[in-house]
């Protein structure tokens, strides 16, 4: 009897990661938020420097929140590289971040194999690993299914995503769903 390989969906690795770099983010925006206190318009001129830096620092969170999908967008265009350089000012993990993110996207370029692949993979766990606060955002990096879903690049005939599997659950849920019959009126 032949083995059947479980293939994983690249889909479903990349949506797990982009959403643990969307959470990173969205931690280092509650982290800005204690550290800025609402300041009314200061009377003088030395309570303005800090009513001033309150203001940016304000924008700063605001624009974080606004172009969060920066971070995990797939090709930027040059206005946007410029936003994500201008929003992660001072806030040099998040670059990082972001560099890790076009990483995992190059994981999965059809045209490398999946030695190469491989090899990338563990160049890219070893980069996380150093940074201790990645290493437990991106824990989905470590996992197996990670290299499960590199399999693909092997085969040209074999699709990036499982659709022929997703769509059979779908059917399958919808079949177990329960239906309530219509009573007679």
């Amino acid at each position: 009897m032949a083995r059947c390989h479980i293939k994983i969906c690249e889909f479903h690795i990349l949506k797990d990661l982009n959403q643990a770099i969307l959470r990173a983010v969205a931690q280092v925006r509650k982290h800005l938020a204690p550290n800025n206190p609402t300041l009314a318009r200061p009377p003088n001129r030395l309570s303005n420097a800090n009513w001033l830096r309150s203001q940016r620092l304000q924008q700063k969170i605001a624009d974080l929140f606004e172009d969060r999908h920066l971070f995990v967008q797939h090709h930027l265009s040059d206005s946007e590289r410029t936003t994500l350089q201008r929003i992660t000012r001072g806030l040099p993990h998040l670059r990082t971040l972001r560099d890790i993110a076009d990483q995992v996207y190059r994981l999965f370029d059809r045209r490398c194999r999946t030695d190469t692949a491989l090899a990338k993979l563990m160049r890219l766990r070893q980069r996380v690993q150093r940074f201790a606060h990645l290493t437990q955002v991106l824990k989905g990096l470590f996992s197996a299914n990670v290299e499960k879903a590199l399999t693909f690049l092997d085969d040209r005939l074999l699709g990036a995503t499982s659709n022929a599997v997703e769509r059979g659950n779908r059917r399958y849920r919808k079949m177990q769903k329960n239906r309530v019959p219509r009573a007679n009126l």
